[in-house]
Parts: structure tokens; C-alpha cells; sequence
């Protein structure tokens, strides 16, 4: 009973963690801090990522990605998979 209650544990742990990936990516990706993800930033996280992919999901064109479009951009990348 006890093993059971420990596994139940951890997989509710590791739940958790996956929900929270998304952001610790965003935060993974910004490596400068600055709140937004540059494209060599972006690149760092997708090796084949282009500028004209990055322009594309940079709807706010402002040469970063924020967050939302860099989860948006993201769960693009997971479909793929």
C-alpha cells in the first residue's frame, strides 16, 4: 500500500511539472531575461527554426517572441513531433 501511495505521489508530481513546461521553456529560452525570445534565442531552442518562420510567429513584430507567441509557436513544434 504504501509503494502505491508513493507512486501515485510521483506521478501526480511529474503532472504537475509537465503542465508547467511551457513556461519554464519560455523562461530556458530567454537566456538574457529580458522578457522576450530573440531569434538566436529561438534558434538555440529549434536548431531549423528560419527568420521567415520567426517573423511568422512574431504576430506582434516586434523582433521578440513573447510568451503567448512563443507557446503558440511551440505547440506548433509539439504537432509535428
Amino acid at each position: 500500500m504504501k509503494k502505491l501511495l508513493i507512486t501515485v505521489a510521483v506521478i501526480g508530481m511529474s503532472s504537475a511539472a509537465f503542465a508547467e513546461a511551457p513556461d519554464i521553456a519560455f523562461a530556458t529560452a530567454d537566456a538574457d531575461s529580458s522578457g522576450g525570445v530573440s531569434l538566436a534565442e529561438a534558434q538555440a531552442v529549434w536548431s531549423d527554426l528560419d527568420e521567415a518562420a520567426f517573423k511568422a510567429a512574431d504576430t506582434s513584430q516586434d523582433g521578440l517572441l513573447d510568451q503567448a507567441e512563443f507557446d503558440a509557436y511551440a505547440a506548433t513544434q509539439e504537432d509535428a513531433e
